[in-house]
């Protein structure tokens, strides 16, 4: 027994003697300078220091120590010094210092006290007040040699491994993940990689330390077609490792963990808002304060305690979280940490107010799936109630169809149906009727369901708006015709002195005695001759010599209501007339209809106003050539307005609309009898988004018409001034022009439609 009890001694003896940190306190000095004071169970010893500039902190890693302290962080409010939160990991107590600007330190013991200076920003701590002369104080660290710098915490720092001799880069792959991130995997073929990583413009640079770059492995790869912020990654060996640099595009995040053997470093851009394609996942925007790790071989449980104090929330991690985790992270948001810790260890969380619960997902997925079986053992087992819902302004029917989606039951005065595997908005043993006489809804189901049906009846069950529908149709024509013509005659006729005969010219030559007109007016020039000789007369024509009256142009106006200039000379032996004639006619007209129609929302309407014209046609009644049957048919000449207005949720009018004028052009006759009537068609159908009260123009055609005539003598009418004697010329202009416009008022209980 005694041997044991000695054996149990040697062995517990160093566990007992384990030190453990009481108290924090902090107290001013004089220069702005605060001096902590760590207290100890036993004699203190000066612990593994270190300070870093980005964020400015202060950390003391102490051995075989543990954490005493009753609270996780303490408020300090003094100097520079804001808080003090201690953490124990794997026997050893890490205490961090948080202040608010770099400063010097200086540490010294005294018993169980260990005394802890600290300056005010980049002066030199005076020295405190105990008796021996303090020592000097720890200068401030110079600034990272890179824009982004690493605040290293390690938290077990005598468990960093170097890197090994024999180390080698055996892959360097690079993969697209689902949210459109680049992944950049680094495989080693052993584990504790050395690596680092900083970013220069466009270009990210790995270094890794000591390892040897298989020869496979150096070369450049193109990833532009992965759709990811990564163009090209090059990796090339350099004296004591290798590093490799990824190019990228635009503003880019960065994170990195090392798990294994393996590192990984992960290029995302910043998140938005919403995603821009239509039923697309909304991808997470992390909003959490930005942080820089860098842990080696830590367990996983401490860095959520560690996520914990930066995020002032409760996380809560199951008894199955455990495993130790190696990763970077430099300047991401919190919550984004948190999400590449929980992925590497294949953890999931789900977060209550401020309280974030953290379990494999395995282990939630269970929870969740237990608890849905309870919710619907519940709902199973529940008491079914009955309630009778009022239908003001809809249809009972409709509205039971809506609910059940074809999977009504029960029959209620000529309601309901079979039923049907498919419940819609009804528990599996719900079911809902209607009373048609009364536009009743009848619902039987769980109390809970039945909550939910009335709200969703309530906001279903509402009057309909209803839209005026004011249309304009204008049409206008417009005639212009002038028109310019002439008459022009000449005639007569000269007598020969030594010979019997004439000649005689004109437009034509008067016959009236049915001959060919010239013989006859030789014979009466003959006699006409002989009775002034003194002879005496032969043949039967007179002694009278008619002069032609013909026109030689005859191109007058033809227009109604011309109007005429005429001109006569008349000698011994020729005759000369001209006639001028002129019109011109001008034509306006406008034909204005303006039907109104009202209706309900997403109803059609339809108005009419015009006539049926009726007309007659034949059908022979046989082969014996009679004249057949008659029948009356009938062409519509109507103005038609046909609507269905939806409107909006911002308090517009969608309107599917047809519009159709339709008037009698002319009758053309009928080859058995009677005439049929010639129809002009108009005609617009579209659709159209118009505000409320707003008129909008649906479509016009406008038709020209310029038609110019000239009938003429040829060459003669070609004359310059002399040739408007010889023709006539004619100008007809027309315009016709068909206007559509629509206007739509949604009516309110306070509008009248006069």
């Amino acid at each position: 027994m005694a041997l044991l009890v000695l054996l149990f001694l040697l062995v517990a003896g160093p566990a007992l003697a384990a030190n453990t940190l009481r108290s924090v306190s902090a107290s001013p000095l004089p220069g702005g300078k605060v001096q902590l004071t760590l207290t100890f169970s036993g004699p203190a010893a000066n612990p593994q220091a270190f300070s870093t500039n980005t964020p400015p902190r202060i950390a003391m890693d102490f051995a075989d120590t543990r954490n005493g302290l009753a609270q996780r962080s303490y408020s300090i409010g003094q100097g520079t010094a804001r808080s003090v939160s201690a953490v124990e990991a794997n026997g050893r107590t890490r205490v961090v210092v948080d202040l608010s600007q770099p400063s010097p330190y200086v540490t010294s013991v005294q018993g169980n006290e260990l005394l802890v200076t600290i300056g005010d920003g980049m002066q030199t701590a005076a020295a405190t007040d105990a008796p021996q002369q303090a020592p000097e104080l720890a200068p401030v660290p110079p600034p990272p040699p890179t824009q982004r710098a690493l605040a290293v915490a390690v938290a077990n720092p005598d468990k960093a491994v170097g890197m090994a001799g024999n180390n080698v880069i055996t892959g360097v792959d690079f993969q697209r993940s689902e949210h459109g991130a680049g992944k950049l995997v680094i495989d080693f073929s052993q584990a504790g990689a050395a690596t680092s990583m900083h970013t220069n413009g466009d270009s990210t640079f790995i270094d890794v330390a000591g390892a040897n770059l298989a020869a496979s492995q150096a070369r450049r790869l193109d990833v532009t077609s992965y759709a990811t912020p990564v163009r090209t990654v090059n990796t090339h060996a350099v004296p004591g490792g290798a590093q490799i640099e990824v190019d990228t595009r635009g503003v880019v995040h960065t994170a990195s963990y090392q798990t294994g053997n393996q590192y990984v470093v992960e290029f995302s851009r910043p998140k938005s808002e919403s995603s821009s394609l239509l039923g697309a996942p909304k991808p997470v925007v992390y909003k959490g304060s930005r942080v820089t790790f860098n842990f080696q071989d830590i367990p996983v449980r401490s860095v959520l305690q560690l996520l914990a104090d930066v995020s002032n929330l409760n996380i809560v991690a199951s008894d199955s979280v455990q495993g130790n985790v190696t990763l970077r992270l430099v300047d991401v948001p919190w919550d984004q940490a948190l999400d590449v810790i929980l992925r590497a260890k294949g953890l999931a969380k789900r977060q209550n107010g401020n309280v974030i619960w953290v379990a494999p997902q395995t282990e939630i997925a269970k929870y969740e799936e237990n608890v849905a079986e309870a919710r619907q053992k519940q709902l199973d087992s529940a008491q079914l109630v009955t309630d009778y819902i009022p239908i003001n302004y809809g249809n009972a029917k409709q509205i039971a169809d809506l609910l059940t989606s074809g999977a009504k039951s029960g029959n209620v005065g000529g309601g309901g149906g079979a039923t049907n595997t498919e419940r819609g908005f009804l528990s599996p043993r719900g079911s809902v009727s209607y009373d048609e006489r009364t536009n009743t809804l009848l619902v039987n189901d769980t109390p809970e369901k039945v909550q939910e049906i009335r709200q969703l009846v309530s906001v279903l069950d509402r009057p309909v708006k209803q839209v005026l529908i004011e249309s304009r149709l204008v049409i206008a024509t417009d005639n212009f015709t002038r028109e310019l013509g002439a008459k022009l005659g000449v005639g007569g006729f000269h007598l020969g002195t030594n010979s019997r005969h004439a000649q005689v010219y004109g437009g034509g030559i008067n016959d009236s005695n049915g001959g060919t007109g010239v013989g006859t007016t030789e014979t009466s020039i003959t006699n006409y001759w002989n009775s002034l000789l003194g002879g005496s007369t032969t043949g039967t024509g007179n002694n009278t010599v008619t002069i032609p009256n013909g026109l030689n142009v005859n191109l007058p106006s033809s227009t109604t209501g011309s109007s005429g200039f005429a001109i006569g000379i008349l000698g011994r032996d020729y005759l000369l007339n001209l006639e001028l004639s002129a019109a011109q006619q001008e034509g306006r007209s406008e034909t204005i209809s303006q039907p109104k129609v009202v209706t309900a929302n997403n109803q059609e309407a339809t108005i009419q106003q015009g006539q049926q014209i009726g007309y007659l046609t034949f059908q022979n009644s046989g082969g014996g050539g009679g004249v057949g049957t008659a029948t009356v048919q009938f062409k519509n000449a109507v103005l038609e307005l046909d609507v269905t207005p939806t409107i909006t949720s911002d308090n517009r009018v969608f309107m599917k609309l047809k519009v159709i004028k339709d008037a009698i052009s002319a009758l053309v006759p009928n080859p058995g009898g009677g005439f049929v009537p010639q129809i002009d068609h108009r005609e617009i159908d579209t659709s159209v988004l118009v505000n409320n009260g707003q008129t909008v123009v649906l479509g016009g055609v406008y038709e020209f018409t310029n038609e110019h005539d000239v009938t003429k003598v040829p060459f003669l009418g070609d004359i310059p001034i002399l040739g408007a004697l010889f023709r006539n010329k004619k100008n007809i202009n027309n315009k016709a022009e068909l206007l559509v416009f629509i206007t739509p008022h949604i009516l309110g209980q306070e509008t009248t439609v006069e």
